[in-house]
């Protein structure tokens, strides 16, 4: 029974995205963007439909805002990242705002602040999920592979766009595709600037799964139930694991900042700093050495 209002409950709070952002010059002073639940879930949507869901400088600082709030809110075990609409997911950055600098919104400083965003989701220590339908193309197609995993309709569309527009993604947007669908697959995807259909994106490794459309957000909620059931601190550990091999030095720095948080809870590491506050010589003996 618990488990069922449990999912009533996400239901619910799924039901009530709310907007990262509202018009292409809305104010700074945006409505709330997060929709939480007290079943560890909570949904971010892009809600500029209108311009299929591109972002601007201050979309992309709502979204580090809501993604920020999701990693402080310990009620919160996982998150859903989708876009308002059927139509599109995210078509990326609104080219109508780009100047020699970056994106530029109601005359405020340029930036490239995406990339901000995508270094933010992958040291997220909770999973992401992508709940993608529609358009998922150029820096859009890069903020759905950063995530965890994707959950596609069956009328998602999938391609990078750069360098018809005289754009590019030198970083995530390029050694992750290489390691998803591999470095041949991932020259295609760059050079000839295609467009792939959900069917075809599964069969690649970009998504996880293909679902019928009105049946996205009712498979999503249940993959993240799925994994609200296992171990926290595990699914922590695992994903920075995964993300250092691709990472580098930072990734490396985020998979050990974990085992250290995790070290922090054991006798071993209190009686350290028990040990420091008390003036004394710590006792490890106590403490067994594994093989």
């Amino acid at each position: 029974m618990a488990e069922n209002n449990n999912h009533h409950h996400f239901r619910t709070a799924i039901r009530r995205l709310a907007s990262v952002t509202n018009h292409l010059t809305s104010s700074h002073n945006a409505p709330g963007e997060l929709a939480l639940c007290r079943t560890s879930g909570r949904s971010i949507s892009i809600n500029r439909p209108e311009r299929r869901n591109a972002f601007r400088p201050h979309t992309v600082k709502e979204l580090m805002r809501a993604f920020t709030d999701a990693r402080e809110d310990s009620s919160i075990g996982v998150v859903i990242l989708t876009g308002k609409g059927t139509e599109a997911f995210c078509s990326g950055g609104d080219q109508a705002l780009r100047t020699d600098n970056g994106y530029s919104d109601n005359g405020s400083f340029s930036s490239l602040n995406v990339l901000d965003l995508q270094v933010q989701i992958r040291r997220l220590p909770k999973p992401v999920i992508a709940m993608v339908a529609g358009y998922a193309v150029g820096g859009g197609h890069v903020l759905h592979m950063v995530c965890d995993l994707t959950i596609a309709a069956d009328n998602a569309i999938f391609g990078q766009t750069g360098p018809k527009v005289g754009s590019f993604d030198a970083g995530f947007g390029s050694s992750i595709m290489s390691r998803l669908v591999g470095p041949k697959k991932a020259r295609e995807m760059w050079f000839l600037t295609r467009f792939y259909d959900a069917v075809e994106a599964e069969k690649m490794g970009l998504v996880n799964t293909v679902v019928p459309l009105e049946n996205l957000e009712k498979e999503t909620i249940k993959w993240c139930r799925e994994i609200l059931r296992n171990s926290p601190t595990a699914i922590r550990v695992l994903k920075s694991a995964l993300n250092a091999v691709d990472d580098g030095h930072s990734g490396l720095q985020e998979i050990g900042g974990n085992a250290t948080l995790i070290y922090y809870g054991t006798e071993e590491a209190k009686e350290g700093k028990t040990a420091y506050l008390q003036r004394r010589r710590p006792d490890f003996s106590k403490f067994n050495r594994r093989p």
